[in-house]
C-alpha cells in the first residue's frame, strides 16, 4: 500500500489565516521538507516563486508559531551552516533534530528533548 501525503492538519491551516500570506505559502512549502532533508533559505525562496526573497524567507522561519510541526529547522543558510533557530534551544536543538532525522529518517517532532536555555 502506497504511503500517505503528511498533510498540515485543518486547525494549523485555520490559524494560518491570521498571518501575512507570504509567510503561509513558505510555511506550506517548508512543510513539504522531508525529514533528515534541508532546503537552503534561497532554494525555499525559489520554490514559492521569489527567488530573491530568501532574506524575508528567513523572516518567515523566525516568525514560525509552530516549530517542529511547520519544520522549519529544516532550512539552512546558503554555505550549509545552521542560521538561527527560534524555538528554545536554538541552533543546538536544530542539528539535534536534523541528526535524529538524518540517522532514523522520522520527523523530529516530539521526538527530541529541548536543550534548555542557559541561565544568566
Amino acid at each position: 500500500m502506497p504511503k500517505s501525503k503528511k498533510c498540515i492538519p485543518e486547525e494549523l491551516l485555520e490559524k494560518m489565516k491570521n498571518y501575512p500570506p507570504f509567510y503561509v505559502k513558505v510555511w506550506k512549502a517548508c512543510f513539504e521538507i522531508p525529514a533528515g532533508k534541508t532546503m537552503t533559505y534561497g532554494e525555499l525562496a525559489k520554490k514559492v516563486g521569489s527567488p530573491k526573497a530568501a532574506r524575508a524567507v528567513g523572516g518567515a522561519m523566525r516568525n514560525n508559531p509552530w516549530p517542529p510541526t511547520i519544520p522549519c529547522h529544516r532550512v539552512i543558510g546558503s554555505d550549509g551552516k545552521m542560521c538561527g533557530y527560534s524555538a528554545r534551544g536554538g541552533t543546538k536543538l536544530k542539528e539535534k533534530m536534523l541528526q535524529y532525522e538524518k540517522e532514523t529518517g522520522k520527523d523530529a517532532e516530539n521526538k527530541v528533548v529541548p536543550i534548555t536555555a542557559k541561565k544568566k
